[in-house]
């Protein structure tokens, strides 16, 4: 593969990668608002919930007060047979009718009203599990993503730190090397000054006398001819 290729690649993945980065970023936004969205709804839907419970509470009183009629004028209706008025009674018997049609009217709605009421709240319980759900799994995502990327600051800032550790040992190496060679450099010169000052002084000794020099070849042939002079002029 060549060089140009190699390069294509390379700039293709970052690509792929970064654009990853942003459908994640966008999906995560997305579902935000479809969660806002969705919480907006259930708001309507408590709305409507709560006139539903208003008009079931209406139907619910005049379901009372047609109870009432119909038990009263009932009482009026045998009131009126007792004293036989049966015309009365008769009268009385078709406003009764009329409030028995317009109760059974009425206690229909009334059972309406609580099936509306009880799958409204069934919607309106799974709709909050359901937001409350997708808020934890959102939060959870954010913080996972928080987290990683203050891990990869992190790397990175150490990584830096690590090579600029690395150059300020390299450098401290340097510099110690740098002064054990001038201390050894001090120390050599510090003894070749003493050498030449033992020197001086074992010059100054032998002027005076005071030790002698080291013995060399020629003293010592000079001693055994000596020697051999002496031995010769004994056997004679």
């Amino acid at each position: 593969m060549g060089l140009f290729s190699k390069l294509f690649t390379a700039f293709r993945g970052t690509a792929t990668e970064a654009s990853d980065a942003i459908v994640d970023t966008q999906a995560i936004r997305i579902l935000e608002q479809e969660v806002r969205d969705a919480k907006k709804h259930l708001d309507e839907a408590k709305e409507n919930l709560a006139k539903v419970i208003a008009e079931q509470m209406g139907v619910e009183r005049e379901i009372k007060r047609l109870q009432k009629f119909i038990e009263e004028y009932e009482d009026h209706a045998v009131q009126a047979l007792d004293k036989g008025e049966d015309k009365l009674a008769e009268e009385i018997a078709e406003k009764i009718a009329d409030w028995e049609n317009e109760l059974n009217a009425q206690q229909s709605v009334l059972e309406n009203n609580n099936t509306s009421i009880s799958t409204l709240k069934q919607h309106i319980k799974d709709a909050e599990r359901n937001i409350k759900s997708m808020e934890r799994e959102i939060n959870v995502v954010k913080t996972t993503e928080s987290v990683q990327k203050a891990n990869d600051a992190t790397a990175t800032k150490f990584s830096g730190s690590n090579s600029a550790l690395r150059t300020a040992s390299d450098s401290l190496e340097r510099i110690k090397k740098k002064q054990q060679q001038k201390a050894d450099q001090t120390k050599a010169a510090r003894e070749l000054q003493g050498q030449e000052s033992d020197s001086d002084l074992q010059e100054k000794l032998r002027e005076k006398g005071i030790v002698q020099d080291n013995v060399s070849s020629q003293s010592v042939l000079d001693r055994i001819k000596a020697k051999r002079q002496s031995n010769s002029d004994i056997r004679f």
